[in-house]
């Protein structure tokens, strides 16, 4: 069995930046972890923040600290260097390759969406708080072992929030995913590539918000052996 994973992102219409960061890295005892920032607001302030955040929870992920812990230390980080005035949503999805399972911590109003093939699809939807202002916020954690055909969606506000302002009906990104299950899709960046596409699209290609959108799918290994493989593609 081996993990795939893809990643789309777009900027709010008339900014210079993305204020989402995203950023990955390797488990000191196997795997990998990944970790999307939205920064408050949007463009250049916005990207400051979710820089720091993000670049404060790698650190300590790549020393081996745990998830729920990284995302702590994280909110404790920007808390003190704002001063409780600044928030951001954190998500982290780590590949943890010593326990065999997937292990969410969701700091975001958004949700994840999840696909397994015995539940089909479920939702993480449990109230969740930013990072950054609340003295006391966590992290919700939810963690299950890595089975063939697991799903793992997670995005930031501009997708779920697609269409609202143009007076058409708030992004049905539930249907899509549910849509490319049924065409047996496989392909983690085509859910991804998709999903911002239909968001886009709702938002008459002027996204009203930074929109990110992350997937990452459990499929069968082609070639059997202990080798670990990544590869990728970014467009310029």
């Amino acid at each position: 069995m081996e993990v795939h994973f893809g990643m789309a992102k777009a900027s709010k219409y008339a900014t210079s930046e993305s204020g989402d960061t995203f950023e990955m890295v390797e488990r000191p005892h196997g795997g990998l972890s990944f970790v999307l920032v939205d920064g408050q607001r949007s463009g250049k302030s916005a990207k400051a923040i979710s820089n720091l955040v993000c670049r404060k929870a790698i650190q300590l992920l790549g020393e081996g600290v745990r998830d729920g812990a990284a995302a702590r230390a994280a909110h404790d980080y920007l808390y003190t260097y704002r001063g409780g005035k600044v928030s951001a949503t954190l998500n982290i999805v780590s590949v943890d390759v010593e326990s065999k399972t997937f292990v969410i911590s969701r700091n975001n109003e958004a949700p994840v969406v999840l696909y397994t093939a015995e539940a089909g699809i479920t939702l993480l939807d449990e109230p969740s708080h930013s990072i950054g202002t609340g003295r006391r916020t966590k992290p919700l954690i939810t963690e299950l072992p890595i089975q063939l055909g697991t799903l793992v969606v997670v995005f930031t506000d501009g997708l779920r929030h697609a269409g609202k302002y143009n007076g058409k009906e708030t992004y049905d990104y539930v249907a899509t995913i549910q849509r490319l299950i049924d065409a047996a899709e496989t392909n983690p960046q085509f859910y991804a590539d998709t999903l911002l596409a239909e968001a886009l699209a709702l938002d008459d290609g002027r996204p009203r918000d930074d929109v990110s959108v992350f997937v990452i799918l459990a499929q069968p290994t082609e070639v059997e052996n202990d080798v670990r493989r990544l590869s990728g593609q970014m467009g310029i």
